[in-house]
């Protein structure tokens, strides 16, 4: 890394081209096993190739979408774990297209950091190829990026893109959707990746704890509740018949509140039974210790339940048991907002 004596004058201003260079060398051998025979020319190139199979499909429907981790990073940054937050990245994106009906085809990620540090690297990557790997969708691309002056020492920042595919008659965009159809919850594995600023100010100023903090009714230390890998539900979904599912949203950031509504028809209402699933702990600690109203829970957090999907009453005992899916609403005229109704007593 020296260049005539010295250090390169990049270098020293904070962006080292050859240590870039060095990490990235890395990836060939990770990544490949995320590339199927649709995947063409290598790792490496100005631009990823994908030569996909539409075979069986009468109209396909390319479906993308990108995203990020948030604050769950500064997670990550406190624990010095960093092979979760690529899972949660990819998994995120892949059930962001799943709710069309759509199966993911390839991924690419982003990178920037203050400096691409080599372990650390690697975790993140390691994280990304299993997911990909584990979704059935190839890690064809991606950029680095060291911004010094952008960044804290020690911290980056992750996004992805995905592109996946669905025949169009077979899209999902909830227009089937009626009064009577019932509302089935997929749990969630603790947060995901939405809400950590709230429970990032409740857990540690409020409450005073720490990442390494241990917590009643939470296994484990409290940075590994935090870092639970958002689930991926497509493989799940992708084993239901064919126009079953009238319509799935992704609980994301504006929780039911929030996401219900995106696939709801402007006549339909969700009301969502808040006492039919227990909450997990996490979520408890969080409304009591940071006085969070019930209503507002709801619309920042999952509370739980990661997928929402909605079906048919005569279906909706046939899928529950086959998801392990639990029966949390229904669906009644409206005006496409989601009702909140608590049980009496609660």
């Amino acid at each position: 890394m020296k260049n005539g004596g010295g250090t390169k004058a990049y270098a020293r201003a904070g962006v080292d081209v050859d240590l870039g260079n060095a990490v990235k060398s890395r990836i060939h051998n990770r990544v490949k096993v995320t590339h199927g025979p649709e995947v063409l020319g290598k790792v490496g190139g100005f631009g990823g190739l994908f030569c996909p199979d539409f075979k069986g499909m009468r109209e396909p429907v390319l479906v993308s979408s990108v995203d990020g981790v948030g604050t769950k990073l500064k997670i990550a940054f406190a624990t010095g774990r960093h092979d979760t937050v690529g899972q949660d990245l990819v998994n995120h994106c892949v059930n962001d297209i799943a709710v069309i009906g759509a199966r993911p085809l390839f991924f690419l990620d982003y990178i920037g950091a203050e400096r691409l540090e080599p372990p650390v690297f690697e975790q993140i990557l390691k994280g990304f190829t299993k997911a990909c790997k584990a979704a059935g969708c190839a890690l064809i691309g991606g950029e680095t990026e060291q911004m010094p002056g952008m960044y804290q020492r020690g911290e980056y920042d992750l996004a992805g893109t995905i592109v996946g595919v669905v025949d169009r008659r077979k899209m999902l965009d909830g227009s089937r959707i009626k009064p009577g159809d019932i509302i089935l919850g997929l749990a969630a594995n603790g947060l995901h990746t939405n809400g950590y600023s709230l429970a990032r100010k409740i857990l540690f100023e409020t409450m005073g704890l720490t990442p390494e903090s241990t917590v009643e009714g939470i296994a484990g230390t409290l940075g590994d509740e935090l870092l639970k890998v958002h689930r991926n539900y497509q493989p799940l979904l992708a084993k239901l018949p064919d126009g079953i599912i009238k319509g799935l949203a992704h609980i994301t950031g504006g929780g039911l509140v929030d996401n219900l509504p995106r696939v709801l028809p402007k006549s339909c209402d969700a009301v969502i039974d808040t006492g039919s699933w227990k909450k997990p702990a996490i979520f408890q600690i969080l409304q009591k210790a940071g006085k969070v109203p019930a209503a507002e829970m709801y619309q920042v957090f999952n509370m739980g339940i990661g997928m929402a999907v909605i079906v048919s009453k005569k279906d909706a005992d046939a899928i529950a048991k086959q998801t392990r899916a639990m029966v949390i609403g229904r669906i009644e005229r409206g005006a496409g907002i989601v009702r909140l109704e608590t049980p009496t007593g609660a």
